[in-house]
């Protein structure tokens, strides 16, 4: 293997470390090699509490790869999911009195927002920066107006960031595994940019995740990740409200679930005869999926407060059903309910292979970054001389 352009990544859920090595072959296509999924009890809660296991889980394995690949791996790029990520949304302005907009301006109010983040949230780590819009004179330009002439600029950054002790909690068990943090990225940052590719037309969009025991609703807007929120509830609750209603068994209502077929309605006379020999109609399970998927939909978007503002800016949806073979049934039911609401452009993500499409575009974010990224730049501190004769000069 090229050690040039073979990659470690890892990710790391409030379940799993999954390990990925990709390379790129020689079309400079980038392809996954391999895939170690563990399942482990160090990040609970979105927390990482027990590093002896975490540490001693990751050294074991990264040991088992590098035996594999004959390869001895000095970087690794961490992707993170569910680490209570906090979003800040800020402006800083600049009066230009008539002149132009130099890159100096633009540095200028990206360090200085970036400092006053770091002194108010000194418990947390910045992971992202995006520069979100870019007004000249109170109109809206598309891009940075470096070089336009006008009389007064405001840059809006949105500044994802992490819990300062998670941080340094992943970097000790990392430097323990003698691995040098490449690049964190926030995985709900790479799927939305995924989408985004995949989806030349679309560059503000929710993308809405449904799984078993947890939903999560994000918004992506002008191709920055600017808000997410986390749900306690999933698709388990319409399964347990089924079987509270019909008392059939969990594993059978996943059975006939699988196998709904929404597009043909139900009679009266279409019934599933249960072991014990009880008829349930086929209708009345549907019904009862239909309006608790319905509750889930406006808890996590039509009634969702924190979502006022940004509902105003698009009504694309991206919806996500957990891998599961039973919700194939109930894929059929939340598109449907959004087909109907008349409110929403809904869309299937149309992604033949989320992990190959996420550590691809993982890849390239790396080594070419994001188009709405924002880098603060380190101005040089000048000398006692050097600012004796810019107090005169400049």
């Amino acid at each position: 293997m090229n050690d040039s352009i073979s990659t470690l990544f890892l990710e790391i859920n409030s379940i799993n470390f999954i390990f990925y090595v990709g390379e790129k072959d020689e079309n400079e296509n980038f392809k996954i090699l391999h895939k170690l999924e563990i399942p482990i009890s160090g990040p609970t809660s979105n927390r990482i509490f027990d590093l002896e296991n975490s540490l001693n889980t990751i050294k074991k394995n990264v040991i088992l790869i590098e035996q594999k690949f004959n390869k001895s791996f000095k970087e690794i790029i961490l992707i993170l999911e569910d680490f209570d990520t906090s979003f800040i949304n800020l402006s800083g302005f600049k009066k230009l009195n008539g002149y132009q907009v130099l890159r100096e301006n633009i540095t200028y109010i990206l360090n200085s927002l970036k400092s006053y983040v770091n002194e108010i949230e000194t418990k947390k780590t910045i992971l992202h920066i995006f520069n979100s819009k870019f007004n000249l004179d109170n109109k809206r330009v598309d891009n940075l107006p470096i070089g336009l002439f006008g009389d007064f600029y405001s840059h809006e950054l949105v500044f994802i960031l992490i819990n300062k002790y998670d941080y340094r909690n992943l970097k000790n068990i990392l430097d323990k595994s003698n691995l040098k943090i490449k690049k964190i990225l926030i995985k709900d940052f790479i799927k939305s940019v995924t989408i985004s590719e995949i989806n030349k037309d679309v560059e503000t969009f929710f993308h809405i995740k449904i799984e078993e025991k947890k939903s999560k609703i994000i918004y992506f807007e002008n191709n920055c990740l600017k808000f997410e929120q986390v749900f306690n509830f999933g698709s388990d609750i319409i399964i347990k409200d089924i079987s509270k209603v019909t008392s059939l068994e969990i594993n059978n209502i996943k059975e006939i679930i699988k196998d709904l077929n929404i597009e043909n309605k139900f009679s009266d006379e279409d019934f599933i005869e249960t072991s014990s020999k009880r008829k349930i109609k086929k209708k009345l399970i549907y019904e009862i999926a239909f309006a608790r998927a319905e509750e889930i939909f406006e808890l996590l978007l039509i009634k969702n407060i924190n979502l006022v503002y940004f509902k105003n800016n698009t009504n694309t949806v991206f919806l996500e059903i957990d891998k599961k073979s039973y919700f194939k049934g109930l894929e059929k039911i939340f598109q449907e309910i959004l087909t109907i609401s008349n409110t929403f452009d809904s869309r299937s993500l149309k992604i033949d292979s989320f992990d190959q499409n996420l550590i691809e575009t993982t890849n390239k974010l790396v080594h070419f970054g994001w188009k709405s990224e924002a880098i603060p730049v380190t101005t040089p501190k000048k000398s006692m001389i050097a600012r004796f004769f810019a107090a005169i000069f400049e």
